[in-house]
């Protein structure tokens, strides 16, 4: 959370890939299945007071957040919920863009390991927690407890990715954007042996 992967997927856009949010998909996996959440979750909520649905009638992600992060169970069961759809919709979009530099932005891949064979690399971000906490607090206007909960769910993500013998290169974001940048250029220059400048229209999946 924070560290920039969204700037880091921006960079890979620019140099030509295409790209794919997680997030995004997660939020429509979230509408699309409303009805299973609030037979899981209405109950919970309403034990906390907490409104799950906004006026319109949608989840209320932030609400549902603050219940799901709160328990590791509680987010296991979110996950078996959602992650089919998130699945589904992924392999639908790499199987429309083969042959296309692609990459996927995604915070917990592993958690997916179907996904994960079909990556080439992970480019792993990272930031040190106080770099990360400022940022979300600047970003979210979150409380530090949903911070910190949020923080607590995604512990030892890097350990995680290399417990499956993923081929993943860490990469940290502590300056500028051009900083990172430059990081990225050289990892896709490394990632390439023998190609001396990055050449776009070739084909490698991130």
């Amino acid at each position: 959370m924070a560290a920039g992967k969204n700037l880091a997927a921006a960079i890979l856009e620019k140099k030509g890939f295409t790209g794919i949010d997680a997030d995004t998909v997660a939020h429509e996996a979230v509408d699309a299945c409303r009805d299973k959440i609030l037979g899981e979750f209405s109950s919970i909520a309403g034990e906390k007071n907490i409104h799950l649905e906004t006026p319109d009638k949608k989840i209320d992600r932030r609400a549902l957040a603050s219940i799901v992060f709160s328990d590791p169970e509680l987010l296991k069961r979110q996950e078996n919920i959602v992650y089919p759809y998130i699945t589904k919709y992924m392999e639908d979009f790499i199987a429309a863009n083969n042959g296309r530099d692609t990459v996927l932005h995604a915070t917990v891949l592993y958690k997916i390991p179907d996904l994960l064979q079909k990556m080439d690399k992970i480019l792993f971000i990272d930031a040190p927690g106080i770099i990360r906490f400022i940022r979300a607090r600047k970003r979210d206007g979150l409380s530090t407890r949903h911070i910190l909960q949020r923080f607590a769910s995604q512990r030892n993500l890097f350990a995680k990715y290399k417990a499956l013998n993923a081929d993943i290169v860490r990469v940290w974001n502590i300056g500028s954007g051009k900083s990172l940048e430059k990081k990225i250029e050289k990892f896709l220059y490394t990632s390439r042996p023998g190609i001396k400048e990055w050449n776009r229209k070739e084909h490698c999946g991130f």
